[in-house]
């Protein structure tokens, strides 16, 4: 769970193509169907790219990662922010350095977010199943935990399209990916190649991830969720409020306290 550590840098540089206003979007869209939170906690918040827009709507949000890296990015980021003209908002984001398998905060929360296919870096059942039992005691009666995961079938098309390139001027990487079918659990390594600040091309970091991620069976995740205690699992596909099918990549939770 500490992959993001070395590439906390240029990370919002890599994923400037990820759909955060989809995300933001299926919550509010989920919000209007279970109750519309003031306290909202952004489990595996990385570096804030989802809390700070949630943060500038309003709503007061706790963003929680286990990388120190990532939050130093997500705070400088609301400094610039909060340094740029018309940059006023009503909410506030609180950065805390936890574990998503045994988070807390104060008081209770309105809400749980955990997109970007978090849970997914949970590779044992039993850190999953305390991820929703924390998730769980965080919550206020009746909150909603809102979460997305890769389906199985996701993992195998990345090992069947497997290798990755991107070579702009800035950046470059070579992602490679393995797959375990039997344990649904693949390995990336990605080779990162990112131009040092003011360098101008003539400098370049080279940067080695490896990122595990296993996919559980939806089946099993609506009854680990009914087993911690939530009251109500209802489950969606990419993005909509829709029920979920073979052909979908992404699936969302919606799990009701």
């Amino acid at each position: 769970m500490e992959a993001y550590t070395q590439f906390a840098a240029v990370y919002d540089r890599l994923m400037a193509d990820m759909p955060y206003p989809a995300w933001i979007a299926f919550a509010e869209s989920c919000w209007e169907r279970y109750g519309k939170p003031a306290t909202v906690v952004d489990l595996g918040c990385g570096t804030g790219s989802i809390a700070l827009p949630l943060a500038r709507s309003g709503y007061t949000v706790y963003g929680i990662d286990i990388s120190s890296d990532m939050l130093t990015v997500g705070r400088s980021k609301q400094e610039d922010l909060a340094s740029g003209a018309g940059s006023a908002s009503g909410g506030t984001v609180a950065w805390l350095e936890q574990d998503m398998t045994e988070w807390e905060i104060a008081e209770p929360a309105d809400s749980v977010l955990s997109f970007c296919d978090c849970i997914n870096y949970l590779t044992e059942e039993d850190d999953v199943i305390a991820a929703f039992s924390a998730t769980l005691r965080g919550l206020k009666p009746g909150g909603v935990f809102l979460f997305d995961v890769h389906a199985p079938g996701t993992l195998r098309r990345y090992a069947e399209e497997q290798p990755f390139l991107l070579d702009e001027p800035d950046i470059a990487y070579i992602w490679t990916s393995e797959l375990d079918e039997e344990r649904m659990e693949i390995e990336h390594h990605l080779t990162i190649f990112a131009e040092a600040p003011g360098s101008r091309g003539r400098t370049y970091a080279r940067i080695e991830e490896t990122h595990v991620q296993r996919a559980y069976d939806a089946e099993w995740i609506k009854e680990a969720l009914i087993a911690v205690g939530f009251s109500k699992v209802d489950m969606f596909g990419d993005f909509k409020l829709d029920p979920a099918d073979d052909d979908t990549e992404r699936l969302f939770f919606a799990a009701v306290k």
